[in-house]
């Protein structure tokens, strides 16, 4: 038979029982919305707070950590260098090594011409203490060159009362924590003293806040440029404790940590290592959203079921005689799977639209916290893959929703139905 016709005549049982079609495709409507709506939300929540690291992180960090020496004396004594000897040596002592990175401009340069990194910039780290009359706070001050932290890593949205250009413009400017200024009471332009770990003293203007939304990290951690943090370390102009890398691609992060690690004999950790906590956060929170979003869209799957399975024993004299004139199974089949794949289009549709309409009120709506001062509006996901993703779920699980009562609908012995009149 004519597909048109099939459809028309599913058309008009629907219009026919337009409650519970319009219910049913409420079912659908409220599953897809629902699901767009927690997708579009979830994903953007993670990718702020995944920000919140992961984009100041780097790719691949090179530094020099504090271990115990590889090889202790004893294996080195004459009498124990046989192999047949096992060496047990109790409380072993970190070796005392520098902070900077041996030859740090050399793997600079070096690195620079490598085709997959984006950018390289040196790190100072120098322990300090903020001051305020006699009360000490640990600090942690930081060398950095501003216009490349803000190129490579966004550093400009964790400042606030400034811009990072200030920093580099200034001798001995400073970008203080949030948390330390609001112990200190400082604001931009006062001047914040400090003890550096070889007893000296500095003091330093404010040009602007850092505020990265970590407590821990904002009340103890500054920058400065370079120069001033290799002052603050006692250290010469050679000086790096770090080495922070941006790749063009962040797949190539573990492999080429270890290709560094064995070329320049450093330590390198790559961003994924370094963060994996975060990652399986992340994992976990878009899974439990994608399970609530399927089941709401599978219940509404089995609405669909009902009122067609419903529909069947309502409509059995017309399935008499649609067989009667001719139409076959296959035919009565077709027209209750295009009845639930209509309920699903058109349930879908609204549901779409109504995904992304209150998606877009929810990225409109004021989200401000001390936490992140550069967040204004609540963060949602725009991504075109979980609009894709609801339409086809919503005819997959409406035409299976459909199949059932369908295949039980092309059996019905019109004979029988007629006798039974």
């Amino acid at each position: 038979m004519n597909n048109s016709v099939l459809v028309k005549i599913a058309r008009t049982h629907l219009v026919e029982r337009k409650k519970q079609s319009i219910i049913a495709a409420l079912g659908v409507t409220f599953g897809i919305g629902t699901y767009i709506i927690l997708m579009s939300f979830m994903t953007g929540l993670n990718g702020l707070l995944d920000g919140l690291i992961l984009n100041r992180t780097p790719h691949i960090r090179i530094y020099n950590e504090v271990e115990a020496s590889k090889v202790q004396p004893i294996e080195m004594a004459d009498p124990f260098k046989d192999s047949n000897f096992v060496h047990v040596v109790e409380n072993i002592k970190p070796r005392r090594s520098q902070a900077s990175i041996r030859n740090n401009q050399g793997i600079r340069l070096a690195l620079q011409k490598d085709p997959r990194v984006k950018g390289i910039t040196p790190i100072v780290s120098a322990r300090v203490f903020y001051q305020s009359g006699s009360v000490l706070l640990n600090g942690n001050l930081m060398g950095i060159d501003a216009i490349e932290q803000e190129k490579l890593f966004n550093f400009n949205q964790y400042i606030v009362g400034g811009k990072p250009e200030d920093l580099n413009n200034s001798k001995n400017g400073i970008i203080l924590g949030a948390g330390v200024a609001k112990k200190l009471r400082l604001k931009v332009g006062d001047y914040v003293p400090m003890i550096t770990s070889t007893g000296e003293s500095m003091r330093l203007k404010i040009v602007a806040f850092f505020q990265s939304g970590l407590a821990e990290v904002d009340n103890t951690q500054s920058y400065a440029n370079i120069k001033t943090a290799q002052l603050a370390a006692n250290e010469g102009p050679s000086y790096a404790t770090d080495l922070y890398i941006k790749l063009k691609n962040i797949d190539e992060a573990l492999p080429m940590t270890r290709e560094i690690s064995e070329a320049f004999g450093v330590h390198a950790v790559d961003i994924n290592t370094a963060n994996a906590q975060f990652e399986t956060g992340t994992s976990i929170r878009n899974l439990i959203s994608y399970a609530v979003s399927i089941t709401l869209l599978i219940v509404a799957g089995f609405g669909i079921y009902n009122i067609l399975n419903m529909l069947i024993y309502e409509k059995m004299n017309d399935i008499a005689i649609l067989k009667a004139m001719g139409f076959s199974g296959g035919d009565v089949k077709r027209i209750f799977i295009y009845q639930a794949l209509l309920i699903g289009i058109i349930g879908g549709a609204v549901g779409l639209l109504m995904g992304y309409g209150v998606s877009v009120l929810i990225s409109k709506a004021p989200f401000e916290t001390e936490a992140l001062p550069t967040v204004k509006t609540f963060p949602v996901n725009f991504e075109l893959a979980f609009y894709i993703g609801g339409s086809l779920f919503a005819i997959i699980t409406t035409f299976f929703a459909g199949y059932l009562p369908a295949r039980k609908a092309s059996k019905i012995d019109p004979v029988e139905i007629i006798r039974g009149q």
